[in-house]
């Protein structure tokens, strides 16, 4: 099982987007985006999710379910159970970067 939480985490630690997943399980863009959309455990054609999960795990991704270890070490990212949700404060947007503000930066 995968959840369209750690499909998303998984593409995040690849650095991948959509198109490349898509490409890498050998499945279509409209695929992967109604994955992502999934609410929790995704919900499909068992011979696609066959193929995204190997894929992802052929590129390095350990799924991790939970209450299970990992198995191989590694970085990865694991969502706590019965955490509530942060509350996001009111971010001020920032002003566009201008390139004498990003010659100080380097």
């Amino acid at each position: 099982m995968i959840t369209a939480n750690q499909l998303r985490a998984a593409r995040a630690l690849l650095n991948i987007d959509q198109r490349q997943t898509a490409e890498l399980a050998g499945l279509s863009v409209p695929t992967i985006q109604r994955m992502e959309a999934s609410d929790g455990v995704i919900r499909g054609n068992v011979d696609s999710l066959m193929k995204l999960v190997s894929a992802l795990e052929y590129a390095g991704i350990e799924l991790i379910n939970p209450g299970v270890t990992s198995s191989a070490g590694g970085r990865g990212v694991r969502l706590r159970e019965h955490v509530a949700k942060p509350k996001m404060k009111n971010m001020k947007q920032s002003k566009p970067s201008t390139p004498r503000s990003l010659e100080r930066v380097r």
